[in-house]
Formats: structure tokens, C-alpha cells, sequence
């Protein structure tokens, strides 16, 4: 926090309180995109694409979460192995039973859940099972990010070196 200042500790029970008080459906997520469980290797890796993300939620035939399909998934299960992507299922590559989350449940359960399991990506679901969004690291940085905005991103380019010349060439002319 001393990146940021003198300020910077006075922040830091703002944003533990923050995120120990509030709920993920604070941080206004969008609803998740979803794949059906024998979709493709290739319609999900051209879902990843399309939209954008790190992942997808997979559904069964009833709409209930069944798995999440990542980038990691994708590097570590499916990349250098010789497959059709379109005949390959991506229920067959997913990572099933994901940990998952409520809307109503604390940042702070978010960022546990994370670090302990290791995830970048957690499903948010309802009571019955069906996926309503997801939550990323991303999303909290971002959370944290507003919450002190100017010391953040007034922040020098690179906020270990502030002897930049001109023109960003560090003075080495």
C-alpha cells in the first residue's frame, strides 16, 4: 500500500470493509455465458473467443450448472493433444462439480474461495442449481480499484521508476 502514498494505509480498512461486508451481487455482474454439456470443444472455444472470457459455465439438459470450461482447462486438458474439436464434447474436458457461490454470499467468501482452491473464475448460482453469473479475480480487482480510483490510476506508468525524460526513454538519450 505505501505505492500509494501515506494515504494508502488510511485506505486499507475501506477496502476491508469493503469486501467483507458486501455482498458479490454489489459488483454487478452480467449473467453468465453458458454452454450445454454436449456442446463441442470448438463451440466453447469459439464462445471464449466471441465474448471475450476466461471461461464458460456448462449446463446439463435441465439448465443446472454441470462444470466450468476455462483457459486453463483448454491449456492443461485440450492444447498439443491431437483432436477433432469438432467431435470432441466439452463435458469431456471441463472441470466438473465446480465450487460454487450465491449472489448473496461475501466478496470476502470470493476471495477465500480463490485463493485457497486456486481459481480465477467462480460459478454464482441460484438455489436450484442453475448458473446466474460468474466471478473473477478480475471483478474484484476492479471492485478495489473503485474504491480508491485516483491514487490507482494516477499512478506513473511504472510507479517504481518516476525518473522518466521525455518521450519515456528512461534519459538514456
Amino acid at each position: 500500500m505505501e505505492a500509494f502514498g501515506p494515504e494508502g494505509n488510511a485506505q486499507r480498512p475501506l477496502i476491508e470493509r469493503a469486501i467483507a461486508m458486501e455482498d458479490i451481487r454489489a459488483l454487478g455482474l452480467g449473467p453468465p455465458i453458458t454452454v450445454r454439456r454436449d456442446a463441442t470443444l470448438q463451440a466453447a472455444v469459439e464462445t471464449l473467443q466471441r465474448e471475450h472470457i476466461g471461461c464458460v459455465l456448462v449446463t446439463d439438459e435441465s439448465g443446472k450448472l454441470a462444470g466450468i470450461f476455462t483457459e486453463r482447462d483448454l491449456l492443461t486438458k485440450v492444447a498439443l493433444r491431437s483432436l477433432d474439436w469438432n467431435e470432441e464434447r466439452v463435458a469431456d474436458y471441463m472441470t466438473a462439480d465446480p465450487e460454487t457461490l450465491r449472489p448473496d454470499d461475501r466478496i470476502a467468501w470470493a476471495l477465500k474461495l480463490m485463493h485457497v482452491g486456486g481459481y480465477r473464475h467462480v460459478p454464482l448460482t441460484d438455489e436450484a442449481g442453475r448458473p446466474v453469473g460468474v466471478i473473477s479475480v478480475k471483478d474484484i480487482v476492479d471492485f478495489i480499484v473503485d474504491l480508491f480510483p485516483a491514487p490507482v490510476l494516477n499512478l506513473p506508468p511504472d510507479p517504481r521508476r518516476t525518473d522518466y525524460s521525455e518521450g519515456g526513454s528512461g534519459g538514456e538519450g
